[in-house]
């Protein structure tokens, strides 16, 4: 356990454990790392960020910002959107490891991938 020497008496740190609480979770930001939702924007015929690492649970929403329609196919069809007009969201919760490559069916070549690991 690490603990941030911060000038204050052992009495006014013993009646803090609001303080103390706050000093330990400051001292390993490793715990507040893991994140529930992410966003991946679709624009200019990209998506946005391509490569994306993850943690199981996690849910992705992708957001297409573009003027024209897009989809998000995973490659070995775990998951599909539907065509997503402008301002449109499709969302997925990844449930296991592994990797994930996706692509826009209306426009191949925009590609990204999705790696979730444990």
């Amino acid at each position: 356990m690490t603990f941030i020497s911060i000038g204050i008496s052992r009495t006014a740190w013993m009646a803090s454990p609001v303080l103390a609480g706050l000093l330990l979770l400051s001292a390993t930001p490793q715990a507040m790392a893991t994140a529930s939702d992410v966003t991946v924007k679709i624009d200019n015929f990209t998506f946005s960020p391509a490569d994306l690492t993850i943690t199981p649970g996690t849910t992705v929403t992708w957001v297409n910002n573009d003027d024209i329609p897009h989809t998000v196919v995973e490659t070995a069809q775990t998951f599909r959107s539907k065509a997503l007009d402008t301002d449109d969201k499709y969302s997925f919760t990844f449930t296991t490891s592994g990797d994930f490559s996706y692509f826009c069916s209306l426009h191949p070549h925009m590609t990204g991938k999705i790696t979730v690991k444990p």
